[in-house]
C-alpha cells in the first residue's frame, strides 16, 4: 500500500510535503504532484503537511477520488522526481 495524491492538489500543487519524504517518492506534474507507490514507505510524513488535505492513504481514499490510485502510478513512472519546496500554483 501507498499513499496517494487525490484531485484537491490540482491546481495549487503545495510541495511542503515533498520535503517531509524521507524516501523521495514524490513526482511533479504540472498542476499537481503524485506518489510512487512503488517508493513509498507509508511512514505518514507527508500528509499532515499538505495544507489542502489532499493526501491520503490508499485504503481511506474517499470513494469519488479512487481513480486517483491508478493515477498515481501512471504519473509516477512519466513525471520527474521532486525533492525541494518550491512555491505553489495557488
Amino acid at each position: 500500500m501507498a499513499y496517494v495524491v487525490t484531485p484537491p492538489c490540482d491546481g495549487c500543487k503545495y510541495t511542503d510535503c515533498v520535503v517531509v519524504c524521507p524516501c523521495d517518492c514524490f513526482r511533479e506534474g504540472d498542476r499537481m504532484l503524485y506518489i510512487d507507490p512503488e517508493s513509498c514507505v507509508d511512514c505518514d510524513a507527508c500528509r499532515s503537511e499538505c495544507p489542502v488535505e489532499a493526501i491520503f492513504y490508499e485504503d481511506e481514499v474517499p470513494d469519488q477520488w479512487r481513480s486517483s490510485i491508478e493515477l498515481n502510478a501512471q504519473q509516477a513512472a512519466v513525471c520527474p522526481p521532486i525533492t525541494e519546496k518550491q512555491e505553489p500554483l495557488a
